[in-house]
């Protein structure tokens, strides 16, 4: 491209390139007005851009010489506050550090001076309540100083003098309130005891007295002495746990434990205008051991005493509560081993006589926890008295055991004759159906000839299971005597007094007891066999013959015990309402209530039996009991007609649920973490675990997983359903469709 001064000179030229000095002339004055004209629009330009530029520089010249003058005004401001302001500042910090250090120790100071006087009003108000007798006040008192006091002594840096000496005064003031309250409760409550080294004898008892001292609202009001005041002060000070445990004690040794330990001794009571004295007197027994209503009635007479005269006008706290919570524990302890104890029956028919001393023992309970000294939780002796089963059980088979000991090593010389007509016969039973627990008949009766009638046509002799006459050891007749008479009482129980089927735990201790004997009886005799001597090795027994015996025993038991176990079980999945129609809220929720409380069986039996049966036994017997609620809900659930979408998604929740927490029952050891591959083995245990699952595939299948599953009746459905179940099931879920008939006819 050519430049506007080539075009000129391009112009000037000519075109055959000669130079023609009129042509040159003419171009040339033509360029040198263009020059100009070019010129003038430069200049006008330029004048144009200075006009406008001239101000901005003079206002930025203007703007530069402020900015001057503001730089120096700092400069000199700077040096200002650089030689005066920061040193008075500095002076001004300084001073106030010293302010504050100053306020905070005279803070300090006001606060100790503060608590030196509270410490000063409170035992100020401590003498003048307790000159006056006020000793509830004057113990709170002499609390508020010890608590102005701890916090001085608290204080750091502040150790003072004069505080050693204001815990000396406020110890002197305590231990002499604590001596005055003494005196007053030694002359509340008095007692009078024979100077005997014979403790709680009878003869000692018999001499012993307590008196009460007795004031009425308004002598109180005028002493300001109560049992109240002067308990409650020492509950202030810290004191009253120890007062009433000694006074606990002495009502032990001294009443309580006499009164059930001598059925002779009464109580007596006496009142007079300012006192109540308890004694006591000693009457002929008629007993060696006193009936547990009337011991229970000598206590609450006690205890009426004490609430009445005693305890019963506390303000802040409960005092007989406090005194029952000492001495509930040995006295409850004492009535059972010295009371309870004699009371149960020794013959199964006076088992039902013994629901008065129940009902005496519920009565003495509620009478305690009304006068508050027993709380509402508190069932010793009612949980005594209520087993009476166990304890008769326990009481009779000692009692048994010691006369058949006795009657085995008596002499063997001391004879009796029997003959044919006076042989022990076999007694009349009752029919064993017809439930009928007739009266039982005396021992001596049974020596009578009763022969048993076989109600056949042909009688037989009525010696023919008779002995011939002989004389044989009269021990040996009472023996057979007890063994009728234990074995005649064993029928006319009922099933009432046995527990070992209704209690889990019992009846998993006892299985295990009967195992365990017959494990020994394995070997026991062969043990001994070669160590006896000759006669008796000769006729050693193996005792081998035994041990089915005590296994049977064991596994029945325990068979029982599943028995019911099995049906609560199946009683609480009654109520899930056949697991139908599970889109109505209510039917649902009866579902999954039954399915929790299966489950919450299944859980508290484990804990009953862990750790307490054999670890294949736990986990045959809970897989047992799981497989059969299992199974109950699998035929539940096949046997439904119809099962909507809705039903199938809360089935299988519900299904979900005993997967999940299912295996979660078999944990028969007390360590979690070895309880895992018993959890991992739920198929070995649970017979339909499988089935359960493959179920809930098919709750939530469509037609062709479900023929998937079946597998022309080789997939691990059809190991587990029939084709007939099968079909049920996908008439049940699925619409009638020709897809639903295609897979219905796979089915087979």
């Amino acid at each position: 491209m050519r430049s506007p001064a080539g075009s000129l000179v391009a112009a000037v030229l000519a075109p055959s390139g000669r130079l023609d000095k009129q042509d040159l002339g003419t171009r040339l004055g033509r360029l040198s007005r263009r020059v100009q004209e070019l010129k003038g629009e430069v200049c006008a330009v330029i004048n144009s851009k200075y006009s406008e530029f001239l101000p901005s520089v003079q206002a930025a010249e203007e703007l530069r010489a402020q900015v001057q003058e503001l730089c120096g005004s700092i400069d000199l401001l700077k040096a200002g506050i650089e030689s005066e302001v920061q040193r008075d500042l500095n002076v001004a910090v300084a001073e106030f550090t010293e302010l504050k250090q100053q306020l905070e120790r005279d803070t300090l100071v006001l606060s100790i001076l503060k608590k030196l006087q509270e410490f000063d009003i409170a035992m100020e108000k401590y003498n003048t309540a307790f000159l006056e007798k006020k000793y509830v006040a004057a113990a709170q008192h002499l609390e508020t100083a010890r608590s102005s006091l701890r916090l001085l002594e608290s204080r750091k840096g502040f150790e003072l003098k004069i505080l050693k000496a204001l815990g000396t005064e406020l110890t002197v003031q305590t231990q002499n309130m604590l001596y005055h309250l003494g005196e007053e409760w030694q002359k509340l409550a008095v007692w009078k005891l024979p100077p005997s080294k014979e403790g709680s004898s009878l003869e000692s008892v018999v001499h012993s007295e307590l008196h009460l001292h007795t004031v009425s609202s308004k002598e109180e009001e005028i002493a300001g002495t109560s049992v109240a005041s002067v308990l409650q002060a020492f509950a202030v000070l810290g004191e009253l746990h120890t007062k009433l445990k000694i006074f606990g004690q002495l009502l032990l040794k001294h009443i309580l434990k006499p009164l059930i330990l001598y059925p002779s001794l009464q109580p007596c009571t006496e009142e007079q205008s300012d006192v109540f004295i308890l004694r006591f007197k000693s009457e002929e027994p008629s007993l060696d051991h006193s009936s547990p209503m009337k011991v229970f009635d000598k206590i609450k007479l006690i205890f009426e005493v004490l609430h009445k005269y005693l305890l019963s006008r506390s303000v802040s706290f409960t005092l007989a509560e406090l005194l029952g919570d000492m001495i509930w524990e040995d006295l409850s302890d004492c009535l059972i081993q010295n009371c309870l104890v004699n009371s149960i029956p020794t013959n199964s028919s006076k088992l039902e006589q013994y629901i008065e001393v129940i009902k005496s023992t519920e009565e003495f309970e509620k009478a305690l926890k009304n006068m508050q000294f027993l709380k509402e939780d508190t069932t010793d002796l009612l949980k005594y008295a209520r087993n009476v089963n166990s304890h008769f059980a326990n009481k009779k088979c000692q009692d048994v055991i010691v006369a058949a000991r006795n009657l085995m090593t008596s002499e063997i010389h001391n004879t009796v004759k029997i003959t044919p007509d006076s042989c022990v016969a076999l007694p009349k039973l009752p029919n064993p159906g017809a439930g009928d627990h007739s009266k039982m008949p005396k021992a001596s009766e049974l020596l009578h000839n009763n022969m048993v009638n076989l109600e056949n046509k042909t009688k037989l002799s009525q010696h023919t299971f008779s002995l011939p006459t002989c004389r044989i050891s009269s021990s040996v007749e009472k023996l057979m005597e007890l063994a009728y008479q234990t074995l005649l009482e064993a029928t006319s129980s009922t099933d009432q007094w046995e527990n070992l089927q209704k209690l889990p735990q019992l009846a998993a201790i006892h299985h295990n007891n009967c195992m365990y004997i017959a494990h020994h009886l394995l070997t026991l005799g062969h043990q001994f066999r070669y160590r006896l001597t000759n006669i008796l090795c000769d006729g050693a027994a193996t005792f081998v013959d035994m041990v089915p015996g005590f296994r049977r025993l064991g596994t029945e038991c325990f068979l029982a015990q599943m028995r019911v176990q099995k049906g609560e079980i199946l009683e609480r999945l009654s109520s899930a309402r056949n697991f139908s129609n599970m889109d109505d809220e209510e039917n649902y929720r009866a579902a999954n209530k039954a399915i929790r409380q299966v489950l919450h069986q299944l859980k508290r039996l484990g804990k009953v039996w862990q750790d307490v049966l054999p670890v294949n036994v736990y986990c045959k017997a809970m897989g047992t009991l799981l497989n059969t609620a299992l199974t109950e809900i699998v035929t539940r659930i096949t046997a439904l007609e119809d099962i909507s979408a809705e039903d199938a998604n809360r089935l299988y929740s519900l299904c979900r649920i005993m997967v999940e927490e299912g295996p979660q029952v078999f944990t028969p050891l007390p360590e979690d973490d070895k309880n895992k591959k018993y959890q991992e083995e739920v198929p070995v245990y649970v017979q339909k675990w499988m089935t359960f699952k493959e179920l809930m595939i098919i709750l939530q299948a469509n037609l062709q997983e479900i023929v998937d599953q079946w597998a022309d009746g080789k997939g691990p459905l059809a190991a587990e359903f029939s084709a007939a179940e099968v079909k049920s099931l996908i008439r049940a879920l699925f619409q009638n469709t020709e897809r639903r008939a295609a897979a219905l006819a796979k089915i087979k």
